[in-house]
């Protein structure tokens, strides 16, 4: 058995037909953790879908409303990337539910990973990049609102940047200044030993929830969004990265996070697709790398005692095995961490 739950539902597909989305990968991971005895059938719990309620601690009245009666515009309908349906709805608030009891089961057990979520690029008033609604921002919200955390911090490894993560929560602390030199930080112009000036953590602030959830996104700059509104500290990585370079520029920005806040929940994307293999992605980390990079969130969660929800958000392989692979891996890594 895990030390901890694993989240999942068959009704997490997403059904969006043939797309670059491999819609079929959650059952594949499901599968393939209970095949290689990773997983027992016992360290699954089934989801229920977040309420109308829940969404809305995210979403405006106006959307969610559109999102239920199928009338959203034209416009809108192509922002999502992913056809429109009724069904598509339903697995959304499903895995949004699936976010929120992943949550719940990481305050108590220190460990919870859903095996879907992650939609990191919904808006509070609108979806795009294949996100409807946002399950993570949703599960966080719930959280505080039933009182059970005030403080959360959202660790984004996803190779795109987490626009709606950023724009839901634009009130968070962030630093005022340049992070610290990352050790031997790679000879290119935009890297020469400090965080670019575009991705140097800024202070903002705003009245309501200002100070309650802090976000850290590191990502491929040169990829969607267009626009990245800023989130706590964002890492703008350039093309090609590899492994080292990466894991070195993630160690410094967790460090300055959580040097500067103090969370009561980590709330991690372990995106898939900064994948070397990618089809949506320019970064170069390996298979080993990534699952370095899961140890690496979980060692400094472990070490500072704050509980971690994990999402899988994205990861679109040419092979689609490998993308099982770097998911599964995260079981794995977590497994390792929790257990030493």
């Amino acid at each position: 058995m895990l030390p901890f739950k694993l989240v999942y539902s068959d009704d997490y597909y997403l059904p969006i037909g043939s797309h670059v989305f491999p819609a079929e990968k959650y059952k594949r991971i499901h599968d393939r953790l209970l095949a290689s005895g990773i997983a027992a059938p016992s360290d699954f719990v089934v989801p229920s879908p977040a309420t109308d309620r829940d969404v809305l601690l995210v979403h405006t009245p106006q959307y969610v409303e559109k999102l239920k009666t199928g009338t959203l515009s034209a416009r809108e309908q192509l922002e999502l990337e992913v056809p429109y349906s009724p069904e598509l709805v339903r697995a959304f608030w499903l895995n949004a539910g699936g976010s929120i009891l992943a949550a719940d089961h990481a305050l108590n057990d220190g460990m919870a990973i859903s095996i879907g979520g992650g939609f990191h690029h919904a808006f509070p008033d609108h979806g795009e990049g294949f996100c409807l609604i946002h399950d993570v921002a949703i599960a966080i919200r719930r959280m505080q609102r039933d009182g059970k955390i005030h403080r959360a911090i959202t660790v984004d490894c996803d190779v795109h940047q987490g626009n709606g993560t950023a724009a839901i929560f634009a009130g968070a602390r962030t630093a005022s200044g340049p992070l610290p030199p990352v050790p031997n930080a790679p000879m290119n112009p935009a890297f020469s030993g400090n965080i670019p000036a575009k991705a140097a953590a800024k202070t903002r602030m705003h009245s309501g929830h200002a100070g309650d959830v802090f976000t850290i996104s590191l990502h491929q700059e040169n990829n969607y969004p267009a626009w990245k509104p800023p989130s706590s500290i964002d890492i703008d990585l350039p093309d090609e990265i590899g492994d080292d370079d990466y894991l070195a520029w993630l160690d410094n920005a967790l460090g300055s996070g959580l040097r500067q806040f103090n969370p009561e929940l980590l709330c991690y994307l372990a995106g898939a697709d900064p994948y070397r293999e990618d089809q949506l992605g320019g970064l170069s980390l390996t298979i080993g790398g990534l699952k370095k990079r899961d140890e690496l969130v979980f060692r400094a969660a472990k070490a500072r005692g704050i509980p971690v929800m994990v999402t899988l958000a994205g990861g679109y392989a040419r092979k689609l095995e490998d993308t099982i692979t770097i998911h599964c891996n995260t079981v794995v890594a977590a497994k390792e961490v929790m257990q030493k």
